[in-house]
This record gives C-alpha cells, structure tokens and sequence, in this order.
C-alpha cells in the first residue's frame, strides 16, 4: 500500500470521512489555498470540497484567511490532530456506562461463554471472587486433589482470598486425601465441607453462585463454561442441594 493511502487511512480512522482526509492532505501540502485548488488538488468536487471545509474547521484542523478581497484555507499542524483523538476517547467514556449495561445485559435466557487454557481458568475464577456478594452461597461440587494440582500456588492463594469474603462456602468434594485434610481445616477457610461417597470420580469441577455456574474441564484440554442463566443456575443449586442432604 502506498505511503499517501497509509497516511489517508489512518485520518480515516481517527475520524475523519474519506474525502475530508483529501481535502486536509491536499491542503497541508498546498499551504494557503482556494477551494478551486483544493478541489483540484484533492479531486475532490468543487461543491463538496466546500461543504466539508466547514466540517474541517470545526474539527479544528483546517482555518479560515482572509487574502485582499479573498478568503483562503490553511491547514492547521499535525499536532492538531490529536485534539481529535481527545474528543474520540470522551465521546466513548460517555457511552462507556450504556456499552457496559449491554455487555451484562441477561435478558431472559442468559448467555454461555467458552474458556480454554489455564491462564483463561484462572480469568474465570477471578471473576467468582470480583462479582459475587456479601452472604451470597458459593457452592462446589469437585475433585479438589485435581482441581488443586493444576497450579497448587495459585490456587491455594484462591481459596486463601476467597476465605476472606463474607459469603458462605458449602463443598462436596470427591474423597481424596487432600480432601480429607482441607475438611480438617474447613473452619480455617470459611468452608463447609463434605465429602462424596467413595466410588465417585470426577474430572469435573461445578461452581454454582447466584450469578453464575461454571463447568470447569479438570482435565487436557483445559476448559471451563461459564453459564449466566437463572433457570439453570436454579436447577444446579437443586442437585447441589439434592446430594448435600444424602451426604455425610
């Protein structure tokens, strides 16, 4: 692509139309100039070069002179640009509020994401602790020795920051020996821990808050789905109900 498009290009993507970016090119390299010129200049029609001369000069890149008993059309500096790109990043931060209410917006039926990758995991259960709140129940149906294997730094400093949160922790865990410790310890976490018959076996983690379910994949590929779905969120937290009343 030539330098010229390049540069023409970009203009466009800070704001400016397709043939404002003629007009402002053809005018920085002309200097003072009539709109006859410009508009040859630029090829840009006579009629519209003056239509969005006005549009330039209240973005502030383009001025008016007057010459004797003529007016010309200078092009401001480069630098001015930037103005433009302030005025884009404020034009944003206003609709930021209304852009973000869509992006969370549930509506009736929810939404499913998808998540592979254990940096993508570690995302996931970041945003367990960011949104959930006070007194709200945080519940796991899970193989803890897997679960906690994945990384053992990480996610014992996870259950160390999640004991701090005054929400209410109900486990029930695939009976393993870690598992077997950790309810030892449940008080120190904030947890109540229960332990799954013998002969279960997951490789799959279910974490079920007000908000959320995810299904996190223990095993290669890592993954996890996250579920924002108030119907299914109701049915997980009554099987979850279901086998903590027939659990020891």
């Amino acid at each position: 692509m030539k330098k010229q498009n390049i540069v023409q290009n970009t203009l466009i993507d800070i704001g400016l139309s397709e043939n404002e970016a003629k007009i402002y090119l053809a005018s920085l390299s002309l200097g003072p100039a009539t709109i006859l010129q410009i508009s040859k200049s630029s090829e840009v029609k006579r009629a519209t070069v003056y239509e969005l001369v006005e549009s330039l000069i209240q973005k502030g890149i383009v001025r008016i002179e007057p010459r004797g008993f003529k007016r010309v059309f200078v092009a401001e500096p480069p630098e001015k640009l930037e103005a433009l790109l302030s005025i884009r990043q404020e034009q944003l931060k206003k609709i930021l509020p209304d852009l973000s209410a869509l992006y969370n917006l549930k509506g009736g039926e929810g939404f499913i994401k998808y998540y592979e990758g254990l940096p993508a995991i570690k995302g996931v259960y970041e945003a367990l602790l960011k949104d959930i709140r006070n007194g709200e129940e945080y519940l796991v149906v899970g193989a803890q020795k897997e679960w906690h294997e994945l990384d053992p730094d990480y996610f014992q400093n996870f259950i160390e920051r999640r004991a701090k949160l005054p929400i209410k922790i109900r486990l029930l865990l695939e009976d393993s020996k870690i598992s077997q410790e950790h309810k030892k310890f449940e008080r120190n976490f904030n947890e109540t821990v229960k332990i799954l018959p013998k002969n279960t076996k997951l490789t799959t983690n279910l974490v079920i808050t007000p908000e959320k379910v995810v299904i996190h994949q223990l095993t290669t590929p890592i993954m996890a789905i996250v579920i924002e779905n108030q119907s299914v969120i109701r049915m997980c937290k009554e099987f979850f109900e279901v086998m903590w009343s027939t659990s020891e």
